[in-house]
């Protein structure tokens, strides 16, 4: 659940696990911003190199703004818990969403056509399959030093509805079932650790694009136009931007992002499904829609999605500081059969993409829609195609309306392999 939600969890729920640790060298917000935004610059920088470049062909560089962090909060140089992390998800996100979407060509969306739908379903379905298989591989190959307890599948079940949905079907399964509290710091060790590092995996896929679509038969047409719609579109209104432009794009963006948390506050929560911050990102997408079919879309000829693609940056080094290498030793029966759930999910992914032609993209933003949510959502897809990361917020909203009742099936699977 690469969208940090639950990651106090961790410290609150299993301190024991974890053992004292020394505070981080830093931990002052302003200090942190710096540190993060200067490893942001040095990737950057680096990569205008030829030399870097072509290593960077390989290992995109997105995949260094995302472990270097975690290298720096596993090192104790900066900490895994900060206000800022929350403030860049609450604040960054939905402004960065809003100006991306500023030049979206919506009906060009819409004819990508069901396949991304179609996708997201799909990595449901891997979940929901991959966990009592994955529980029954565990029973199996586990050392004794590792073996789950017998109530494990409660823990799995209340994982489930977190890599289906988030942090909200993640507790509301956990209440279904009954999963024991002690177990529920586990998992969310579990879940942090699996699910960034496959959010690794799938930024390390968006430099080999070409490869993966070629395996997969996909029909890119629709995508490619798309693309060259937008490149057209941003080369025709291109210029250099004065201060009165860079301060419009921000007081749209910030402005936007304030009026969907208001209104976000006005909406009913459904249940464990839809939250107010569901709505916020989802009202801040539609404001950038809106917005997109007014003269406001030519503000992209003044950097609007550049801007909006630091942010996001900003956001990867924030989910990535909210991880640490050292959780990987904490919960080693669990992060491996979590590692067998995952391979059965993107194995479901790729012989559905592979069957239906779908391009690597929708295959990583439909995966990535369950797994991490709206946060992480269009991060990935922006690291794809960066004119379509709204989508991976939107498809994302459908996750956490399926994230309930995904895992109470998830959840009698499991019962059933564990003989409960």
């Amino acid at each position: 659940m690469v969208n940090g939600g639950l990651y106090g969890l961790v410290l609150a729920a299993a301190p024991a696990e974890a053992g004292a640790t020394a505070p981080a060298l830093i931990t002052e917000p302003g200090a942190i911003l710096a540190v993060l935004l200067a490893v942001l610059a040095v990737i950057q920088w680096l990569a205008r190199f030829p030399r870097a470049r072509r290593f960077f062909g390989i290992v995109p560089p997105l995949l260094f703004c995302y472990f270097i962090p975690t290298a720096l909060t596993t090192c104790g140089v900066i900490p895994a818990e900060s206000r800022l992390y929350e403030w860049v998800r609450q604040v960054l996100l939905p402004a960065s969403l809003l100006l991306i979407v500023l030049a979206l060509d919506v009906p060009g969306v819409v004819r990508l056509g069901p396949k991304a739908l179609l996708m997201t379903l799909t990595g449901t379905a891997g979940v929901i399959v991959g966990a009592p298989v994955a529980l029954l591989v565990g029973q199996v190959v586990l050392p004794v030093d590792w073996k789950l307890p017998p109530e494990a599948w409660k823990g799995l079940a209340a994982l489930s509805g977190s890599w289906i949905g988030g942090g909200a079907n993640f507790l509301a399964i956990a209440e279904v079932v009954r999963t024991p509290p002690g177990l529920l710091g586990t998992m969310v060790i579990a879940d942090v650790a699996v699910a960034n590092l496959w959010m690794g995996c799938l930024l390390y896929l968006s430099g080999h694009q070409q490869r993966a679509d070629a395996w997969l038969r996909a029909d890119t047409e629709p995508l490619r136009r798309l693309e060259a719609q937008m490149a057209a579109y941003q080369q025709h209104i291109a210029r250099t931007p004065g201060v009165a432009e860079l301060l419009l794009i921000l007081a749209i963006a910030f402005g936007g992002s304030q009026v969907s948390e208001w209104l976000a506050r006005c909406l009913p929560e459904l249940g464990a499904m839809i939250s107010r911050t569901t709505w916020k990102y989802v009202l801040a997408t539609a404001c950038g829609v809106l917005l997109s079919f007014t003269p406001a879309r030519r503000l992209e000829g003044a950097g609007a999605s550049q801007l909006a693609t630091a942010m996001l940056y900003l956001l990867v080094a924030c989910i990535g500081a909210s991880a640490d290498f050292r959780m990987i030793g904490r919960a080693p029966g669990f992060i491996l059969v979590g590692a067998v759930w995952m391979v059965v999910h993107a194995g479901v992914l790729l012989v559905v993409g592979r069957w239906v032609r779908a391009p690597i993209f929708l295959l990583a933003v439909g995966s990535q829609a369950n797994i991490g949510g709206a946060v992480s959502a269009p991060v990935v897809a922006a690291a794809y195609q960066p004119a379509l990361a709204p989508v991976g917020a939107l498809l994302a909203v459908l996750g956490y309306v399926l994230g309930t009742y995904g895992g109470l099936l998830c959840a009698q699977l499991l019962r059933l392999v564990a003989g409960d």
